[in-house]
């Protein structure tokens, strides 16, 4: 199966990945590059780069290309590379676009433009211009709380019959949406929850998956859940679900991804340090974090953070 057909049957928690960043506020690619890779050892179905909890709005352009080439170098076609390449701007978006399809990016992941609140229709001529740019899948990412737009389902409709639109990435909150959408866009079509809070509901409706800022910090707990649920033991994945949950609060009380880089700092995997205008969570949330992190989450061990493949390191020694 070639990893664009794969893209095209996504399934199951795929981390957005945050971006760390060195003390000289710089992308510090041997922690990016660690993390990719346990990822991935993990059971990661993709890794997204360059989104929301990445701070795309934070990146250059060079930074969002040099993400990409560090992901996709350590994959090496394990799993697809998906890259947020979207923009408020379609000329932006079209540029974001061509990079990350230079820089070797398996799919996209293009957000509703924010800010301008455009019409349907122009949001139709928005993705039908990028579609028209590239040819790797794209995956529309909807998610109102942060773009005061939303697409509506039958725009959706219509921008599915596009051979390059491959699935939606729904942070609507609105579990179900998923019934309404199945019907419209048939059952190729990936719809990806964007929301880890309604994860479990979408995809017990049908969906197909969840692009995560959880399973950042617990992949175990997210893979399980996820196959519990597709196997049908619906109780054990509800009982798996409570922990992710009670995760998942704690790592929203302040804006994403600064509660997640903090987390991972406990682990050693990243510095938890955000890009102006975000800053580090405060002294309250860090303790109660911490405290659910430390209850909770075991899949950064050091056992686990040891198994680092030796090809790895064969590839940095090589570049």
């Amino acid at each position: 199966m070639s990893i664009g057909h794969y893209v095209r049957k996504l399934a199951g928690f795929t981390p957005a990945l945050p971006t760390p960043f060195d003390d000289n506020d710089a992308i510090d690619a041997p922690a990016f590059e660690n993390f990719c890779e346990l990822q991935i050892l993990n059971g990661a179905t993709a890794l997204v780069v360059g989104g929301t909890t990445g701070e795309a709005p934070n990146l250059s352009r060079d930074e969002h290309c040099k993400l990409v080439h560090i992901a996709t170098t350590v994959s090496r076609g394990r799993v697809p590379i998906i890259a947020g390449a979207g923009s408020n701007s379609t000329h932006h978006a079209i540029e974001l676009t061509k990079d990350a399809e230079a820089s070797g990016a398996d799919a996209l992941l293009s957000i509703v433009p924010y800010y301008n609140r455009p019409t349907q229709a122009g949001l139709y001529a928005h993705f039908s211009e990028i579609a028209a740019s590239t040819g790797l899948p794209i995956i529309l990412y909807d998610v109102p709380a942060r773009t005061a737009c939303s697409l509506a389902d039958e725009t959706l409709a219509r921008l599915a019959e596009l051979p390059q639109i491959a699935g939606l990435k729904d942070a609507t909150g609105d579990p179900g949406r998923i019934a309404r959408l199945r019907m419209l866009v048939g059952t190729d079509f990936r719809l990806i929850s964007g929301d880890d809070t309604t994860a479990l509901s979408f995809i017990a409706q049908g969906g197909d998956g969840c692009i995560s800022v959880t399973s950042n910090v617990a992949p175990g707990l997210c893979r399980d859940m996820f196959l519990t649920l597709r196997q049908g033991q619906i109780t054990r994945a509800q009982r798996l679900s409570h922990p992710i949950a009670q995760l998942t609060a704690a790592l929203f009380r302040e804006t994403n991804p600064a509660p997640v880089k903090f987390a991972l700092s406990l682990f050693g995997l990243m510095a938890p340090r955000v890009r102006l205008p975000l800053v580090e969570i405060g002294e309250k949330i860090k303790r109660e974090l911490a405290g659910i992190v430390a209850y909770l989450c075991n899949d950064w061990s050091a056992s686990m953070i040891g198994r680092i493949d030796k090809s790895l390191g064969a590839w940095r020694q090589a570049s």
